[in-house]
């Protein structure tokens, strides 16, 4: 991948939530000339002073992504500069796995290198940034930052001030061009102040819930800091900034005079920005640069006014939720999760013109090359939290499968058969006469569905018993692995399993009496989220599956969360379409009704909206786009 460039860091050290600053020149001809450059957290290129692109793709080290970037129009003929800022995070969050800090470019021209990373490229710590220390967002987001206007210089232009040589970092990849494609940024969205008080308090509304990178401009009558806030919605009139233990939150000294600033790597997630200010000052514009993956939207024209509104919020907000990889809500988390992506996948094929594949497939392929210990997926990819949830291991071979199904390449399943199969063999080690018990341990995250008998505990230790909900969906796993097998053709290697299992969850979950199956053995836990997925995956069929459908639509059973609504509508869709189309359909028009009700522009996490999960509720969640696909194959 790299011809001569060599990792690099300011120094010796790996101190976590550190901003390195780089610059080297070099003489250009007029040819076609690229920049392949990968580093540790994330970067901003720039050439000539010029912003050119910024972010990295969410990697591993054993699999470490490098953006080819086009920079032949920000170039002159004769001498020429290319600067990176590169924010080393440096601490295990859900969306990032703890490596050395470093950086590693080539600039080539015509196929002939004219820059490259080395001991002789200069580098600093950034001034400007504040390095180490500060507050984190979210557990999942990481850190937050403080920028200082007063310490910014001309390093960008070649005025290098405290630039010395970089040190080699210690740092061996394995390289891979980048999978997808990188994202657009488009015009800037200006907020619209909604209140301003005595020059010093200052509140933003987007207009709708977007994605971007801040940037503001404005004059200050004096030094001073700055807070910036954001949020999804507004509590008395303010953002509200701080949800234990969440701090939405950035710092920003200003200067005396004209202020202007971009930050091209932390995106915010929001629909609101405040400005709160020590002394007075006059905001020019308040804004977020929106960045979408450039995938096109399918049309698609509804019967009904209200079915087109709710089937354009599903549209935005899986656009909204894919970012370097699918997120599950910008806002608080950015998160690639085995679930939440399993129903923005299925979304995808129906709402995008391409089918949505390569990108699809660069996020399966990314979740194969996780490396948690246990055998199962870790709880997000990357991640450096020990934390799992077994469940979602269970629901990724569905989604190749149906990945394999409607894009018809063989391809990826048989480059992730081996990790199915580890993730499985984990699952299945936890058979004890005949049945799967949940798992033990604070890293074992027993989650199902935000629902009643579904939540598991989160760092907690449940009782070790049989869980119906476990069983079942391994069931679905081994079936979904068995029919990919057939497809790609490969040696399916879990003979009767399935058989076998699906018999020992009747005998010990279906009461017969009451015609349902309980969450624990003989128990008198009814949910909704376990008879459909029973239903669904055929462990219930005939008479007996017509039963559990009528219990579904008429409320008998412990409702499940929106996103899992999915198994319901498909468990009435198998035993009898005709009969439950217009309940599906009332269904799905009833929930998102009272979100487009509320304004909402985009799918709400579950249908509390903010306030669920003590006030942290998001109000942009991909996993809740599933009308998509039944608006589509229902054909409203």
């Amino acid at each position: 991948m790299f011809k001569k460039a060599k990792w690099i860091w300011v120094d010796e050290r790996n101190a976590p939530n550190t901003y390195g600053e780089f610059y080297d020149a070099f003489q250009w001809n007029g040819e076609k000339t690229v920049c392949r450059i990968s580093c540790d957290g994330d970067y901003t290129l720039y050439v000539n002073g010029q912003y050119v692109e910024s972010n990295q793709y969410g990697d591993y080290e054993w699999y470490k992504s490098v953006d080819t970037v086009d920079v032949t129009p920000y170039l002159k003929k004769g001498e020429n500069s290319v600067a990176v800022l590169v924010w080393y995070f440096g601490e295990d969050t859900q969306r990032y796995l703890k490596a050395n800090a470093g950086l590693i470019y080539e600039v080539e021209e015509n196929g002939q290198l004219i820059a490259a990373s080395d001991e002789n490229t200069l580098s600093r710590y950034s001034r400007g940034y504040q390095n180490g220390g500060t507050k984190t967002l979210t557990p999942q987001l990481g850190f937050s930052y403080v920028y200082d206007a007063n310490k910014e210089d001309g390093w960008l232009k070649g005025e290098l001030q405290g630039f010395t040589p970089s040190v080699l970092a210690d740092k061996h990849c394995n390289f891979v061009s980048r999978p997808n494609q990188k994202l657009k940024l488009l015009a800037p969205k200006k907020g619209k102040l909604l209140e301003e008080k005595n020059g010093k308090l200052f509140v933003f509304d987007l207009g709708e819930e977007t994605v971007g990178l801040f940037s503001f401009k404005f004059q200050a009558k004096t030094q001073q800091t700055l807070l910036i806030s954001y949020g999804e919605d507004l509590e008395n009139g303010r953002v509200r900034r701080i949800i234990p233990p969440r701090d939405f939150s950035v710092e920003y000294i200003a200067k005396e005079g004209k202020n202007e600033y971009v930050n091209y790597m932390l995106r915010f997630g929001c629909r609101y920005i405040q400005i709160e200010s020590e002394d007075e000052i006059s905001i020019e514009h308040v804004s977020l640069i929106p960045q979408i993956y450039p995938t096109a939207v399918k049309s698609f024209t509804a019967k009904t006014a209200q079915d087109q509104a709710i089937y354009d919020l599903c549209v935005r907000s899986l656009q909204l939720c894919m970012m370097e990889h699918y997120v599950d809500c910008p806002w608080r988390e950015q998160c690639l999760y085995a679930f939440d992506s399993r129903n923005q996948m299925l979304c995808g094929y129906y709402a995008f013109e391409d089918g949505n594949f390569e990108y699809v497939r660069s996020n399966l392929l990314l979740m194969s090359k996780d490396k948690y210990p246990s055998g199962l997926m870790a709880i997000c990819y990357p991640c450096g939290a020990d934390l799992t949830i077994p469940s979602f291991s269970l629901y990724y071979t569905l989604s190749v499968l149906e990945y394999t199904r409607y894009s018809k390449d063989l391809t990826l399943a048989k480059e992730v058969f081996s990790r199915i199969q580890k993730y499985l063999d984990a699952v299945l080690a936890r058979m004890n006469n005949g049945l799967l018990y949940r798992f033990e341990g604070e890293e074992n995250w027993n989650f199902y569905d935000w629902s009643q008998y579904s939540e598991g505990t989160l760092h907690g230790r449940d009782v070790v018993i049989p869980d119906a909900q476990l069983n079942i969906l391994t069931v679905m796993a081994l079936r979904c692995l068995k029919e990919l097998c057939a497809l790609a053709g490969l040696q399916y290697p879990y003979g009767n399993v399935d058989v076998e299992l699906a018999e020992n969850i009747l005998k010990n979950f279906y009461n017969k009496e009451k015609k349902v199956l309980s969450v624990t053995v003989n128990g008198s836990e009814y949910v909704e989220l376990v008879n459909a997925l029973a239903v669904s995956y055929g462990l219930i069929s005939g008479t007996e599956a017509e039963i559990i459908c009528e219990k579904l639509t008429n409320g008998e059973l412990l409702s499940c969360s929106l996103s899992m609504k999915c198994f319901t509508y498909d468990a009435l869709l198998k035993v009898n379409e005709e009969k439950y189309r217009e309940w599906i359909l009332a269904d799905i028009r009833k929930n998102y009704q009272k979100m487009l009700d509320s304004g909402a522009t985009a799918t709400w996490e579950t249908i509390d909206g903010a306030i669920a999960f003590e006030h942290a509720g998001s109000l942009c969640h991909g996993w809740t786009a599933i009308p998509i696909y039944y608006f589509n194959r229902l054909g409203v």
